[in-house]
């Protein structure tokens, strides 16, 4: 996230404190019914949320906000809310002392007073929630109770079905609705229950919870009505065999129910590429206002951009249940932990912090090292000084790099400017739509015109680079770039065409003379935030004979101007003078 980013979100909280405090009085009196009256839980929760802001991450403001917006826009029922509060009340869950009862804590009353509590002609309005929730924050207390409450009080042919990634993940949750309905029915008068599936037929109704595994390919013919997905943030983008094919699946199957709900639960993991961590970035901007569903719900506690992982207040703001579910101690306990290894300090940063993080051990440059590494200089700062280039292209899919090196004897330090394009046409659409939009209105990506990269663009910023600067060399990749290694040989440039290699052998030296560099100080970076993007997206690999090169992450995350940096690094390494 770039300091521009952050700086946003800041802004965005200070704004939305104000709103709320401003308005505190005028809300609760226009909207007394919900916040009181239906039950004094839901008004606990919210007044808490505007009285102490600095306890709440920016989406719970948010998901404050908008639950005035959509109290002012649609019908609330209020009976219909409480009778969901009762029925949870009267199950009785797995604990530490046996099966018991719970009460709703102000924070779990106001996640489901809004997924149940607001109709638009007739139905429901809610019909996807997300449950962005730290690890034990009662999320199978929660998923278990709403497969029942649809079971026993949806549709008369209600289908509820628990998947995730893994057949014993959504095991988990399912062993906890049958032990439940055990205990409703223990002669079993009304219910049937096997491995798999939980039967209710009475009062002519003829419903069923059923447990799926993840390989979606064997459910067809399915009839959902809700569908829950559980830890769906470890999904990957594996085909017909992940969390989100199951996802699609069940969605797809929900078009004849009027009013269906799909329910996302689920804590960060080091899945950083996977679908929900792409899906999450849309629910993310719904919250922002920045783009319109009013059918999405969502409850995110995370962290807000400042917060440190070390600081207990930071443990209480992203878990609300420290010290009612969750002993005191247990967090200061597991941070302590962490501190032993970096496979404990991912499981605590992606399951007690519920944020989004790979192991650190598997990073190479990280965005706080290039961080530190960026100045804003211009290329031709230091005057028409040798200079080395290096390009990595595209055509459609996606962006295409070029970077410049120079070299200051007097400093021993290297500077490297990198350049960012990318076809416009290709735009609309693309997954990194609107971050690729956001870049190129701060000037920080090229958009060259039609569907595919404009060479001819390229071509000319190198011939104008090499008035700001004397280009010793311009390396590329041998075997992609033909056609643009011919309009610059064509244009003078031919006696100074390197080809580089893209083998591991060929990268280790600049790998390590660029990693020596930069955590000494000697190397810096123009401050372009895509440079923090492609060098964060890049893990360093190593062939049997210990050659090092970094690649992505995962497939569809962009390294090219950690590329062409490091391709620009070979080109001095081997320049003979």
């Amino acid at each position: 996230m770039t300091e521009e980013e952050k700086q946003g979100l800041r802004q965005l909280k200070a704004d939305v404190i104000v709103y709320l405090q401003g308005e505190r009085e005028e809300l609760y009196r226009r909207f007394r019914e919900a916040l009181v009256e239906t039950d004094p839980r839901i008004g606990e929760y919210v007044l808490g949320c505007i009285l102490h802001p600095e306890a709440h991450n920016l989406y719970e403001l948010l998901g404050v906000k908008r639950f005035f917006y959509l109290l002012s826009r649609y019908e609330w029922r209020p009976g219909r809310v409480r009778h969901f509060f009762r029925f949870y009340e009267a199950l009785k869950f797995s604990g530490l002392e046996g099966r018991r009862r719970y009460r709703l804590t102000p924070v779990q009353a106001f996640i489901f007073a809004n997924i149940y509590g607001f109709y638009h002609d007739g139905l429901r309005l809610i019909r996807t929630a997300y449950l962005f929730v730290p690890r034990k924050f009662s999320k199978t207390t929660s998923v278990a109770s709403m497969a029942l409450y649809d079971m026993l009080f949806g549709d008369h042919n209600a289908q509820a079905y628990i998947g995730a990634n893994s057949y014993n993940q959504a095991k988990i949750c399912f062993d906890e609705i049958r032990a439940i309905m055990s205990g409703l029915d223990p002669d079993g008068r009304h219910i049937r229950i096997n491995r798999e599936q939980i039967f209710f037929k009475d009062r002519g109704r003829d419903s069923l919870i059923r447990c799926l595994t993840a390989n979606a390919k064997t459910q067809d013919g399915l009839n959902a009505s809700l569908a829950i997905l559980d830890e769906y943030a470890q999904a990957r983008d594996t085909s017909g065999k992940s969390g989100a094919a199951l996802k699609n699946v069940l969605t797809s199957s929900m078009g004849v129910r009027k009013q269906p709900l799909t329910v996302v639960c689920t804590t960060a993991s080091d899945v950083v590429d996977g679908p929900f961590a792409r899906e999450l970035d849309g629910v993310l901007q719904v919250l922002r206002e920045e783009l319109e569903n009013d059918s999405i719900y969502a409850a995110i506690f995370m962290p807000d951009v400042d917060d440190a992982e070390s600081d207990p207040a930071t443990w209480r703001k992203v878990q609300p249940h420290l010290g009612v579910t969750v002993r005191e101690d247990y967090y200061a306990k597991e941070w302590a932990d962490a501190q032993l290894s970096a496979d404990k300090l991912l499981e605590f940063r992606t399951k007690l912090l519920n944020i989004f993080a790979v192991n650190e051990r598997s990073a190479w440059i990280t965005s706080k090292v290039v961080g530190s590494a960026t100045r804003p200089f211009a290329l031709g700062a230091f005057g028409r000084v040798p200079a080395m280039c290096a390009l990595d292209l595209s055509e459609s899919d996606d962006f295409s790099a070029v970077s410049f090196g120079i070299y200051r004897q007097q400093e021993r330090s290297f500077w490297f400017y990198t350049r960012y394009y990318f076809p416009e046409g290709a735009l609309e659409g693309h997954p990194n739509e609107r971050l690729y939009r956001i870049w190129a209105e701060q000037g920080h990506l090229t958009l060259t015109p039609g569907d595919v990269i404009d060479y001819r663009v390229i071509v000319d910023d190198i011939l104008a680079a090499n008035r700001e600067v004397e280009l010793l060399g311009i390396g590329y990749d041998p075997w992609k770039s033909q056609e643009v290694i011919n309009m610059l040989a064509a244009a003078g440039a031919k006696n100074v065409l390197r080809p580089v290699k893209q083998t591991y052998g060929y990268f280790t030296a600049p790998v390590q003379s660029f990693e020596h560099g930069i955590k000494t100080g000697h190397v810096f970076l123009n401050d372009n935030p895509i440079n923090g993007f492609c060098f964060g997206n890049a893990i360093l690999d190593e062939d049997n004979l210990e050659n090092r090169k970094p690649v992505k992450r995962a497939a569809d995350r962009k390294i090219d101007g950690a590329i062409t940096t490091l391709m620009t690094m070979r080109l001095f390494i081997d320049y003979e003078r």
